[in-house]
């Protein structure tokens, strides 16, 4: 089993199911992170009717082995553009988030799958529920924009 780098204990028994996201620490929003790295894919919007294609080019953080950022906590000095979930952003921002995200699976009012690592014990989980873009990924160094069409994916799911 993996180590998860997400400090999971201690935490209120099925916190997301009684603690709206508003009103969740850091510790509880962090821990709803499932690891699977899809939020770290680049994506292509369409102007016209607003639908987000997820592509399997990835943010150059992102290690797809264990679909972790590489500088998590430094990764706005290595891409700016990088957007930090928050309860207070989340209605912005759920209409890109991958399917089967804890974030916006909750602010959906949908719960949480059962390979989630809040639910299952280990990170590995979703891993193995073949959820993650784990070894399914290119870098977005070698894939000049202008491809990125040609790398639009189905959400793995």
């Amino acid at each position: 089993m993996t180590t998860d780098p997400i400090d999971r204990a201690g935490l209120g028994p099925r916190f997301w199911e009684r603690k709206p996201l508003t009103k969740m620490n850091q510790r509880e929003w962090e821990a709803l992170c499932d690891g699977c790295g899809k939020c770290c894919l680049n994506k292509l919007e369409d102007e016209d009717t607003g639908e987000v294609a997820l592509t399997c080019v990835a943010c150059r953080l992102l290690d797809d082995e264990n679909c972790r950022c590489t500088q998590y906590d430094i990764r706005h000095q290595f891409v700016p553009e990088c957007i930090v979930m928050k309860p207070g952003n989340i209605d912005d921002h759920a209409y890109w988030l991958p399917q089967t995200c804890a974030y916006r699976l909750l602010w959906e009012g949908k719960p949480l799958y059962d390979w989630h690592p809040l639910i299952s014990g280990t990170p590995d989980s979703v891993h193995a529920a073949g959820i993650s873009v784990q070894g399914r990924t290119v870098s977005e160094f070698e894939t000049p924009i202008e491809e990125w069409e040609d790398y639009i994916i189905e959400e793995p799911s």
